[in-house]
């Protein structure tokens, strides 16, 4: 069985982010890109698969621009086999993005197909769901733990008091969350080796987005704080003031 891992291309989280002078976009100016932290998860659980002789491979597949082949490189360095760039535009339509994706994975035969449960850059958690409607297959979401036997997934989800058990027939789709898949490092001869493994570029399907930003804004400033008096002698002023100028008493 052959395994596809889609992964994303996202600004770190601990990246000073900007608006971009169009106020549409941001700013891309020193900011430092790094593999999505939940598609990490989604590789892990991919190798460990494949370490356990499930899989035969794991291919990781993007879609972004030239610069994405850095971060499909990481994901070789842990120790994926080989990685498909599809060269196009990343946009804040989940349905576009998912579209090209599945175009791309329509003409190959991986049993299992893994993805994030999301992007930390637009939160959507719905690119992976999207995926496995176009191509039609069942699908898994947030997935803490995955094992694969007889054609069939099973995969175990964490619900409020418990774990919620679900099997699914290959081929399948599931998203993956943290959970029993914490990500290794790359070593050495990791890094080493990824520098021979072959990166396919393809161009990814024209598929025209429906939805578009018009603009984005800074959270507005906090108001500095006021301080009313102290002890129980201040309690009178407080609930005055949330009464009469916050109206939220």
């Amino acid at each position: 069985m052959k395994i596809a891992v889609c992964v994303k291309r996202v600004p770190d989280t601990g990246t000073r982010i900007r608006i971009a002078d169009d106020g549409r976009s941001l700013s891309s100016d020193g900011v430092k890109f790094v593999l999505n932290p939940y598609d990490e998860f989604a590789v892990e659980a991919a190798l460990q698969l494949a370490e356990a002789g499930v899989a035969d491979s794991v291919t990781l597949l993007t879609l972004g621009p030239e610069e994405a082949k850095e971060t499909l490189r990481h994901g070789l360095a842990l120790g994926a086999h080989d990685a498909v760039l599809l060269r196009g535009e990343t946009t804040m339509d989940g349905w576009a993005t998912a579209q090209a994706l599945a175009a791309e994975l329509a003409r190959r035969e991986d049993g299992l197909v893994l993805l994030g449960a999301k992007a930390v850059d637009d939160d959507q958690q719905q690119v992976g769901p999207m995926v496995a409607g176009v191509l039609g297959r069942p699908c898994v979401t947030s997935v803490t733990e995955v094992e694969v036997a007889d054609s069939v997934a099973t995969c175990r989800r964490a619900v409020e008091g418990g774990q919620e058990v679900v099997e699914v027939d290959l081929p399948a789709v599931a998203t993956v969350t943290k959970g029993r898949y914490e990500p290794r490092y790359a070593s050495l001869r990791g890094i080493m080796m990824a520098k021979r493994k072959p990166i396919a570029e393809k161009e990814a399907a024209q598929v025209a987005p429906g939805l578009v930003v018009e603009a984005i804004e800074y959270p507005p400033e906090r108001q500095p704080g006021r301080i009313v008096g102290s002890g129980t002698e201040a309690v009178g002023e407080l609930v005055r003031l949330l009464r009469e100028e916050e109206g939220v008493v």
